[in-house]
């Protein structure tokens, strides 16, 4: 693995965040084989800079996470995905819980793929 950025979604628990389009924090490592993953710094959006609303603008410009490798939270939608992905920004799933195993099972590469994405996940709630 060359050098990456992973980018991974943090709810008000300190858990992974359960909907990536939710999430206001992202805490940003800086990842590669040769060295354990360093903290570079700590992404904290606002309700109208959340993934969700970018993605649901569709305006077509850049956003914080465009500039990260992989970002990792609990669920997302295929959409967002797709969104991501033509920035070269992979968004990844995951049942993992806390942020810190999420990113070590990810360097690991078997990262198991979090729960189908539903509705409900991009209204608004308070543990996002």
């Amino acid at each position: 693995m060359t050098e990456k950025l992973i980018a991974l979604a943090v709810g008000d628990d300190g858990n992974l965040a359960p909907h990536a389009g939710r999430a206001l924090r992202w805490m940003v490592y800086v990842v590669s084989d040769a060295t354990e993953p360093s903290l570079a710094w700590t992404l904290d959006l606002t309700d109208a800079g959340s993934l969700h609303e970018w993605h649901v603008r569709g305006d077509g410009n850049r956003h914080p996470l465009h500039y990260v490798d992989v970002a990792i939270a609990g669920s997302a939608g295929d959409g967002v995905k797709r969104n991501l992905l033509q920035r070269n920004t992979t968004l990844l799933t995951t049942v993992e819980t806390l942020p810190i195993n999420a990113l070590e099972v990810y360097r690991t590469g078997v990262l198991t793929e979090g729960l189908p994405h539903q509705e409900q996940q991009c209204q608004k709630t308070d543990n996002s």
